[in-house]
């Protein structure tokens, strides 16, 4: 293979998965993958994982080129209210209502979720051009808190709450909640707030399933620093501030240990 150029020697490279996802084309992983499916060459070679790139490469992801960028741009963040009633994917093979077709038409780059919310559940979605910054705020290493306002057929037992918070195995493993706050109801319902520091699929609702509780409503309020505006109504987004944008990669930076 063809190397690269001197500057991705030095200082000034950075890997090439990581450029692409810079470049608002999609997140860390699936630039991995474009790599490996031979969808990204440098100086007109076909690129492996790995590989480290500088100003001088000649990247490309099919005829596109990917310029480098020495000044950073600030990306494009938007919060989205996600009502009940639709999917997180482009693609569904069920034909849902989707997310992405509420969203500002971009050029030269796309959305991304910064993590997902299932079909039923509804609150707080974060979008980005930033492929990076989905990487920042979803590796399970970083430990992003997200908050969830829960309301709960039944009410929970003191034995319960202490296992939730302490943990419990499910089926992928074990999983806790930093905290648990009792919230009040009427009726059957009773509400709680918990906070989680992990994305994995269903997993409120599933701690909720392993102590005997179904969860009739989940709602998202907060990503680490970013939380559900009280005024934006269900199906509507609110575009970050240039200042707002930087304060939140600032603490992301901050949070990251600048990893």
């Amino acid at each position: 293979m063809k190397s690269p150029s001197r500057a991705s020697c030095g200082a000034a490279s950075q890997k090439l998965h990581k450029l692409l996802a810079q470049a608002g084309l999609g997140s860390r992983r699936e630039m991995e993958q474009w790599i490996r499916e031979g969808r990204v060459t440098v100086n007109g070679v076909k690129a492996e994982i790995g590989l480290r790139v500088g100003p001088r490469d000649l990247v490309k992801v099919g005829r596109r080129v990917v310029r480098w960028k020495p000044s950073r741009r600030l990306p494009r963040i938007l919060i989205y209210h996600k009502p009940e009633g639709e999917v997180v994917s482009r693609d569904d093979p069920q034909h849902r209502p989707s997310v992405f077709a509420r969203l500002p038409l971009l050029r030269g780059a796309k959305w991304l979720s910064i993590g997902r919310l299932d079909f039923n559940t509804c609150g707080l979605l974060v979008f980005t051009t930033s492929g990076e910054l989905v990487h920042r705020m979803t590796h399970p290493r970083f430990a992003v808190e997200r908050e969830y306002a829960v309301r709960v057929l039944g009410r929970l037992t003191e034995e319960q709450a202490r296992l939730l918070t302490s943990g419990v195995a499910l089926a992928d493993g074990m999983a806790r909640f930093e905290s648990l706050t009792d919230e009040g109801g009427e009726g059957a319902n009773h509400w709680y707030r918990v906070v989680v520091k992990e994305g994995r699929n269903r997993v409120v609702r599933r701690m909720f399933e392993h102590i005997g509780l179904t969860v009739s409503r989940l709602m998202r309020v907060r990503f680490g620093v970013l939380s559900l505006p009280p005024r934006l109504k269900r199906g509507c987004c609110q575009e970050l501030t240039a200042a707002e944008t930087r304060r939140l990669l600032d603490w992301v930076e901050l949070t990251a240990g600048g990893a």
